[in-house]
């Protein structure tokens, strides 16, 4: 693990309770796929297939993941690779996911990994299972293996069907000891499951009530914790009176440097308990708040460093009949996701094992050792359903806390954050600034590109137009090294990490360029592409929405916005209705087009889509974290705004079929256009161009007043 946790115990509880700048959130192999180059040693997966599934006796398979389901199903799509590449059906498939203690090492679920990169591990293992059953059928049956054929679990002969063997009875519940190397998995042409829409193995529980969270689980003599928090970020605890709290009857107080807890068997009397400690905090002066900080990120963000270059920006400058200045702004945004953090702690014969909600179980054990004081060979870590996460549970507080108070009180303990404590100790998408410099020859070819991001990451930083002399840098991005003062307080990764401000710089900047030129910006971005797949969703995506040239502004409140995120190709059109009077956006239509190479279940696909449409209307219109320095001044929903049913616009998705190419990410592309496509609707609606998200009515009040 990182060298961010060789900390003594007592360091590490008053990073707790003091700081807020979290050591739980800057563990490196949160952030391993950004950056290779970055990643520390860690374990790998298994080579051994048996790490991944067991057959019973009654022909069921159980398949075993690091993976989590976090609503956006995960569960159902590894349930449809295994029974693909086992050729099993796959209501016989179970899945057991993110248990440290029965599921193979993972790194954790985000970042579109789990089809994209762990997706092919598993066909692997499973690849390798089934060639090495069929084996064993062949001895069994005394019949070759090339006239054996599988299907549902069962092998058969066939020249003579009734010679048949199930993979219940070849295995006999017991673990498989042969092995064999390199066994190709199926082409696409061969897939029955894969590409399916199937029923969701997650669905029955959730609609009915039955599935379980952290916050669900309820042991015999559980506790229930509240703690105290400092009022911002950087605040550092002086002194605290629990003399009254103790006095409430059933209330146990724990101490342990600078956590301070109060802990009873019912959680509205642990609240009213908390209510009455007096804590006093040293709190450091505001430097910064949400309308000085894109000044002081440019100020403070370390130069930067090139991440592609092409060609020779003098000469492009030369070769400019016009050129283009542009400065992009997006504010801090929570995950706010639905399920607050939560874990349950219960110690039994030294060892602790936590129920979280968490995306990275097998990196929360490594925090639980080392901030609770138990060795990792002591720590179990069990993730049930998620509530979401977005990027914003890979670290889990929460978790480490449950664990300390389990341990000094000998009692199950259950630590649940209200929405305050949520909003407090979020990783926010970082605040950032785009800064473009861009020129178009006489002939309405881009001719240079200099492009600058401050504080976002360089992920999808790159052109994906031609553009023959072109310069990208990143400076401050929230995976690399950041100096002390930049944020206020932590920041992470947050659903398509850096993307979102990449394509709504990027994608703005192209239709401020087809306007100028008075060029429809749907044949701006035709005329400016040779990539085959982006001009193929591009064209997916108009013919559906049925977009007619003509130059922006035309009145109508239509936009186009593209993208490519980790492979995935994304073409999204939008239509919007301006109410002038108010500032308020109606997003009426949006018409998406997406190539993910293969589609491992149709439904699922367009349910993530849906989804990611969804949230990214909040980031585009309303979605921004206030604050003043290191206190957040969102509280709850009153002031930070999601997303409504009554602004769900009529979606439509178009998915590319190209079985050609592997399997990329579903879950984050959907969302990443939809900032880009909203302003260039509104642009196209009333004339005006809105550059810092989200584009909320006042902003837009002014930017049309102005």
């Amino acid at each position: 693990m990182s060298g961010t946790f060789h900390l003594n115990r007592r360091d590490f509880i008053a990073s707790l309770a003091g700081s807020g700048l979290v050591v739980l959130f800057r563990v490196d192999p949160l952030f391993g796929f950004q950056e290779p180059e970055r990643i520390p040693p860690r374990p790998s997966y298994p080579t051994d297939f048996n790490a991944y599934l067991r057959i019973g006796e009654d022909g069921r398979t159980t398949c075993f993941v690091g993976k989590v389901e976090l609503g956006q199903g995960s569960k159902t799509a590894l349930a449809q690779l295994c029974a693909e590449e086992l050729d099993v059906a796959y209501d016989t498939v179970d899945m057991v996911m993110g248990d440290t203690e029965l599921c193979p090492w993972d790194v954790g679920t985000f970042g579109s990994l789990t089809i994209r990169q762990f997706g092919p591990v598993l066909r692997a293992a499973v690849a390798e299972a089934r060639a090495v059953l069929l084996q064993l059928a062949s001895e069994k049956l005394q019949v070759p293996v090339d006239r054996l054929v599988a299907k549902d679990g069962v092998v058969s002969d066939t020249r003579d069907p009734a010679k048949k063997v199930t993979y219940g009875q070849l295995v006999q519940g017991k673990r498989i000891e042969r092995h064999l190397e390199k066994v190709p998995v199926k082409a696409a042409s061969e897939y029955t499951v894969v590409g399916k829409t199937v029923a969701r193995k997650d669905a029955f529980e959730k609609v009915t009530g039955k599935a379980r969270y952290a916050a669900d689980m309820r042991l015999p003599g559980t506790l229930h914790a509240r703690i105290v928090r400092p009022p911002a970020h950087g605040a550092k605890l002086k002194e605290v009176d629990t003399s009254a709290a103790e006095r409430v009857v059933g209330t146990k107080v724990v101490r342990d440097g600078d956590l301070v807890a109060v802990l009873h068997e019912h959680p509205d009397v642990a609240d009213k308990a908390l209510a009455l400690v007096k804590a006093k905090f040293d709190v450091p002066a505001s430097a910064v708040d949400d309308t000085t900080i894109f000044d002081h990120l440019v100020k403070v963000a370390p130069e930067g460093r090139g991440i592609d270059e092409g060609g020779n920006l003098q000469e492009g400058v030369k070769l400019a009949a016009s050129i283009f200045d542009g400065t992009y702004l997006n504010s801090y945004v929570s995950h706010a996701t639905v399920e607050t953090h939560s874990a349950v702690a219960e110690i039994e014969d030294g060892k602790v094992t936590v129920w979280v909600s968490t995306q990275a179980p097998f990196i929360v054990k490594a925090q639980v050792a080392e901030g609770a004081g138990f060795s990792p060979a002591k720590v179990r870590i069990v993730t049930p359903y998620v509530g979401a996460g977005f990027g914003g549970k890979t670290g889990a507080r929460q978790a480490v806390e449950a664990a300390i108070l389990a341990r000094i009180t000998g009692k199950p303990v259950q630590v649940v954050w209200d929405r305050a404590e949520e909003f407090f100790y979020d990783t926010f998408r970082p605040a950032a600034v785009v800064k473009i410099q861009s020129g178009l020859s006489s002939a309405n070819k881009i001719c240079f590109w200099d492009y600058k991001v401050y504080c976002a990451g360089d992920r999808e930083a790159k052109q994906f137009y031609d553009v023959p002399n072109q310069r990208t840098v990143s400076a401050g991005g929230w995976q690399g090294q950041q100096p002390p003062g930049l944020h206020p307080f932590g920041v992470g990764p947050w659903r398509a990490p850096s993307v979102n401000t990449n394509t709504f710089a990027r994608e703005s900047h192209i239709d401020v360029m087809a306007s100028e030129a008075g060029v429809d910006p749907v044949e701006f971005r035709g005329s400016n592409l040779s990539d085959q797949r982006m001009l193929r969703v591009l064209k997916a995506a108009t013919d559906r929405f049925g977009w007619t040239s003509k130059r922006a502004p035309s009145g109508r409140g239509v936009g186009v916005a593209c993208a490519i995120y980790l492979g995935t190709y994304v073409a999204t059109c939008a239509e919007v209705a301006m109410d002038r009077a108010t500032g308020r956006v109606q997003v009426k239509r949006v018409v998406l087009a997406q190539d993910q190479g293969v589609i491992v279940n149709p439904e699922g696909s367009r349910q993530q889509i849906e989804g990611g449409i969804t949230m990214g209307l909040g980031y585009a219109l309303t979605e921004e974290v206030r604050f003043s320095g290191g206190d957040v001044l969102n509280k709850n929903f009153d002031t930070y705004e999601i997303p409504r049913f009554s602004w769900l616009p009529k979606i439509e998705t178009v998915l590319i079929e190209n079985p050609g190419v592997p399997a990329a990410g579903c879950g984050e592309p959907p969302i990443v256009c939809m900032g880009a496509v909203v302003a260039n609707a509104i642009f196209d609606a009333v004339g005006v161009r809105l550059a810092q998200l989200p584009m909320t009515p006042a902003r837009i009040k002014a930017t049309l007043k102005s």
